[in-house]
């Protein structure tokens, strides 16, 4: 359901894309080190978008240096660590225990069961010092699981189900501005969403599984799909400008307002082209 939230690299300069980078790195690290190697597999560029956004609000300390990996083992590759980039890798191996279970209990999918279950040792820990946000993906995921099974033909239910964990996982500290954080995350869980059944609507449809736009009844309709999505983003970057964001806050703009687009737009035309 990821993979949306993620830049536009070509708009961003050479300075922009190495701090994206390093912010990702850094989080392939820590995924390493509070989980497992296998783990890593499971990582996700809008996780980076999780841990800049937190990191322009609070603007920590930060540690860098090069590393080669397993992924490019023949180059050093800048990693950025602090306590947001730790963060963002704790929730990217939660919702990934969490949604690789569910796809062994829904689809019986043993390499996700397999998956889990290299890294399962890890989530308690990561349970303990986020709970909150732990038992959001949780949550959520049976709630999703509810309406799928209902076969629900009102898309806002799921898309604001998956809103709610968003909204959680984007507040790390319970201060002034959480609620602010949690429009963010809710609107943008909202996208994110409708997005991915919009892309997938011709992959479920032959496959026969749950999707809300065809749970609609009303057909494929990129054009009206797209009017929910740029409503979405609307309400999540009207609050998105009500943070006081000054570091990297050009590189999130070009997350909020190109990229996401062009992730959308582009996953959108090879899903219409492959069925």
């Amino acid at each position: 359901m990821f993979g949306f939230v993620t830049a536009s690299i070509s708009e961003l300069d050479k300075a922009q894309q190495n701090r994206y980078g390093g912010v990702y790195c850094g989080i392939c690290r820590q995924i390493k080190n509070h989980a497992t190697q296998t783990a890593r597999l499971t990582l996700s560029y809008d996780m980076a978008f999780l841990a800049l956004l937190l990191m322009s609000l609070y603007e920590p300390q930060e540690e860098s240096g090069p590393l080669r990996c397993a992924a490019h083992p023949l180059r050093r590759r800048d990693w950025i660590d602090n306590e947001y980039v730790q963060y963002a890798a704790d929730m990217n191996v939660a919702l990934a225990y969490y949604n690789l279970l569910d796809d062994w209990q829904d689809d019986g999918k043993r390499s996700a069961k397999l998956l889990a279950d290299s890294f399962a040792k890890a989530l308690p820990e990561i349970e303990n010092r986020y709970s909150r946000q732990c038992k959001a993906i949780s949550e959520c995921i049976q709630e999703l699981n509810v309406l799928e099974k209902a076969n629900c033909p009102n898309p806002d239910e799921p898309a604001a189900c998956f809103g709610k964990l968003m909204a959680e996982l984007l507040v790390y500290h319970e201060d002034l501005w959480a609620p602010a954080l949690r429009q963010v995350g809710f609107h943008l869980g909202r996208f994110i969403y409708m997005a991915d059944a919009a892309v997938d609507y011709r992959a479920d449809k032959r496959k026969g599984k749950y999707n809300p736009f065809l749970a609609m009844g009303t057909g494929e309709d990129w054009a009206r799909w797209e009017e929910y999505l740029v409503l979405a983003m609307g309400r999540c970057t009207a609050n998105y400008e009500k943070l006081p964001l000054l570091q990297d806050k050009a590189l999130l703009d070009n997350i909020l307002y190109s990229g996401v687009w062009v992730n959308f737009r582009g996953k959108g035309a090879k899903a219409r082209e492959e069925t």
